[in-house]
C-alpha cells in the first residue's frame, strides 16, 4: 500500500514540474475573439481559454500550468474567421507569436 502512495506522489510531483506557463501573442491586425486548445491525441476541443474576453492585437494571453504536449488550437478572430493548427508544441515556458501570416496561412488552408 505504501509503495502505491509514493508513486501516486512522484506522478503528482513529475506532472507538475513538467506544467509550465505557456504565452500567445497576437502580433496579428486581428483580435481574437475565441481561442480554444486542447491534446493533440483528443477528438474534442477545451473550453474557450478567453472566456468573455478578446486578445486583442498587441496583447498577450499565459495559459498557466499547461503540461508538456502537442497540442491542437482553433482561434475565431473579429471577422468570424476559423483558423485551426495542428500539432502546436507548448513545451516549457514557451512564447507561440501570432502573426497576419499565421492567420492568412492558416484560414486559405480551411477553406
Amino acid at each position: 500500500m505504501k509503495r502505491w502512495y509514493l508513486a501516486a506522489a512522484l506522478a503528482a510531483a513529475c506532472s507538475t514540474a513538467l506544467a509550465a506557463n505557456f504565452v500567445i501573442i497576437n502580433e496579428s491586425r486581428w483580435d481574437i475573439h475565441r481561442l480554444y486548445v486542447s491534446s493533440s491525441d483528443s477528438s474534442e476541443w477545451g473550453e474557450d481559454q478567453l472566456d468573455d474576453d478578446i486578445l486583442r492585437s498587441g496583447q498577450t494571453l499565459t495559459l498557466r500550468g499547461v503540461a508538456c504536449d502537442t497540442y491542437d488550437v482553433k482561434m475565431i478572430d473579429e471577422d468570424g474567421d476559423t483558423c485551426e493548427l495542428r500539432n502546436v508544441d507548448m513545451c516549457g515556458g514557451e512564447e507561440w507569436t501570432i502573426t497576419d501570416q499565421t492567420l492568412i496561412n492558416c484560414i486559405a488552408s480551411s477553406n
